[in-house]
């Protein structure tokens, strides 16, 4: 117990070897195998619905009412004392422009053109990048590369903006909306099980880890029928 009280309920005292960061994909239904039919709406709701539950927290006036707006392109360093709230970043849904679920409420699953979300887990302190922005590239993992004809990525280039960094904790940012890049599936073999890997790129970040699956890269198969 006494211990316990020499201890920060804020940050961790250690955190000079921070492990890069694993990520996580949305939506995410039973598994990391995103099936369905596009004449068969019952297939593809099911996605559609998780989609708008996990980006309410991302809708416009929400960030608007809860958030700031910060300078792009750098860290968003915050001192003062470690149990004063911190300040978070505006992230809004309309940054994932025809994956935000705004002009196309079923974020591409009703034409056979799958968004998918990718977000990179919560590390207290953690400036992924080293001062240049993480990106995110996907290509098919095994297979006949040309089952993958072209993935858009928002926001525009497919990066995390430096700003939504460093995170602070739960105790004290408790705005904080992780920031996200959106994969617009546009051209995918139809009717085939295609295996796809989606990777981080950047300083520091490891995505090579045949032991770990979510360590800097995810792998999820896509299986669109007409």
């Amino acid at each position: 117990y006494a211990m316990l009280l020499t201890l920060s309920p804020y940050t961790p005292r250690y955190r000079d070897r921070v492990s890069p960061p694993g990520v996580m994909i949305r939506p995410y239904l039973n598994g990391f195998t995103i099936a369905f039919n596009v004449s068969q709406p019952s297939t593809w709701q099911p996605y559609v619905d998780i989609m708008h539950r996990f980006l309410a927290a991302y809708d416009d006036k929400v960030q608007e009412e809860k958030n700031i707006e910060c300078i792009s392109g750098q860290y968003f360093i915050q001192g003062g004392n470690e149990s004063e709230e911190k300040k978070a970043c505006q992230f809004k849904r309309s940054l994932l422009q025809n994956c935000s679920g705004i002009e196309d409420p079923t974020f591409g699953y009703s034409k056979g053109q799958p968004c998918i979300l990718l977000k990179m887990n919560r590390i207290i302190g953690y400036r992924p990048g080293a001062g240049v922005p993480v990106s995110v590239d996907c290509k098919v993992q095994k297979g006949n590369e040309s089952n993958l004809r072209s993935v858009d990525f928002y926001p525009g280039n497919g990066t995390f903006d430096l700003m939504y960094y460093p995170y602070y904790g739960k105790r004290t940012h408790v705005n904080y909306t992780s920031p996200l890049v959106a994969m617009h599936f546009t051209d995918v073999k139809r009717n085939y099980l295609v295996p796809i890997q989606c990777s981080l790129n950047g300083k520091g970040i490891i995505n090579n880890v045949n032991s770990d699956r979510f360590l800097g890269r995810i792998v999820f198969t896509l299986s669109i029928g007409k």
